[in-house]
């Protein structure tokens, strides 16, 4: 998984593990399913609830792990992760690759 964010500092790690509930060097922590991994970097997590709101039975945060992504599809996870406002959600597809919490900022260029 290649780190989109932008200006992590750290050794440019993607803090990925191969572990559920691990964090790397981006303070990011994956939570890797079957067919789809989502990551959570709690430091840009504004709690807007999105993910709780939108699919409970994946992110509850009265269990431990908070994230499940085995417990819905693949693609309403990925749907789900993308509403993330303040793009402390990502995940990666094992099919796909990863995606985005959210789309780029209006009047971003696009890349050709």
């Amino acid at each position: 998984m290649s780190d989109t964010t932008g200006g992590t500092g750290g050794t440019g790690g993607t803090g990925r593990t191969g572990r559920t509930g691990r964090t790397g060097g981006t303070g990011r922590r994956a939570y890797e399913g079957r067919s789809i991994t989502v990551t959570f970097e709690a430091g840009r997590c504004r709690h807007a609830a999105e993910c709780v709101r939108g699919l409970p039975e994946v992110f509850d945060t009265a269990r431990r792990p908070w994230i499940r992504p085995d417990a819905a599809d693949a693609g309403t996870v990925a749907e789900v992760v993308r509403r993330c406002p303040s793009g402390a959600l990502r995940y990666e597809r094992a099919d796909e690759g990863e995606g985005r919490a959210s789309p780029p900022p209006t009047g971003a260029a696009d890349p050709e």
